[in-house]
């Protein structure tokens, strides 16, 4: 592994083991203090790509994956309240989820890294991805139609049906937690714009 890519690791690495023990703990109704340091591993798999390019981005990404794999095995170990804070499905949701969409990120952007405003590269791949994510994680992790997975993991608590968000129409719970969720990603990949650029641009500056 090039030590050129050694703070982008360790950088991911962070994020994810912060995530995974942040995600224990709630902020409001919907949403776990996890789900504001999760979406910053868009940004470390961004920069990276603009640097050093999208096999280096693969690498990191891939370093993610086995840090989030180590932490969903130190889960399924530890005993919460209702059990394993760490089940099957929420592993393979995590890890899927990471994996699939930050790969799809990689490839968004190295598409996009000549378009002609800076930010549409570092927004639409994050976009995409970020949306990606919500959508495997939360239906592999939560939805009836994947019990099969994990027979014995009684998920009928994330499918009782209430408002959205609390004031929408009847849905079940889970994608109340999915559309906080990918609000926060969406709302931070606006805000993840302003370190891109200024990053950049100091790197840029350190180079010339």
């Amino acid at each position: 592994m090039p030590r050129s890519l050694i703070p982008a690791i360790l950088a991911m690495a962070a994020i994810v083991v912060a995530s995974n023990i942040l995600v224990q703990f709630l902020f409001g109704q919907w949403l776990t203090w996890g789900a504001f340091t999760y979406p910053l591993a868009f940004l470390v798999t961004d920069l990276t790509n603009r640097f050093r390019g999208a096999a280096a981005a693969r690498r990191v990404v891939l370093a993610g994956f086995a840090t989030g794999i180590l932490c969903s095995l130190i889960g399924t170990q530890i005993q919460g309240e209702f059990g394993p804070l760490v089940t099957l499905r929420i592993a393979l949701g995590s890890g899927l989820a990471f994996l699939v969409a930050q790969m799809l990120d990689v490839t968004v952007f190295d598409r996009m890294r000549h378009a002609r405003g800076w930010w549409q590269a570092p927004l639409i791949s994050t976009l995409v991805g970020s949306s990606l994510d919500t959508l495997i994680f939360f239906g592999t992790a939560f939805s009836t139609a994947l019990v099969w997975l994990e027979p014995s993991n009684d998920v009928s608590w994330a499918n009782e049906t209430l408002p959205l968000l609390g004031a929408g129409p009847e849905a079940p719970l889970w994608l109340s937690l999915a559309v906080a969720d990918w609000s926060v990603k969406l709302l931070l990949a606006l805000v993840a714009l302003l370190p891109f650029r200024i990053i950049v641009r100091r790197m840029t500056a350190n180079v010339a």
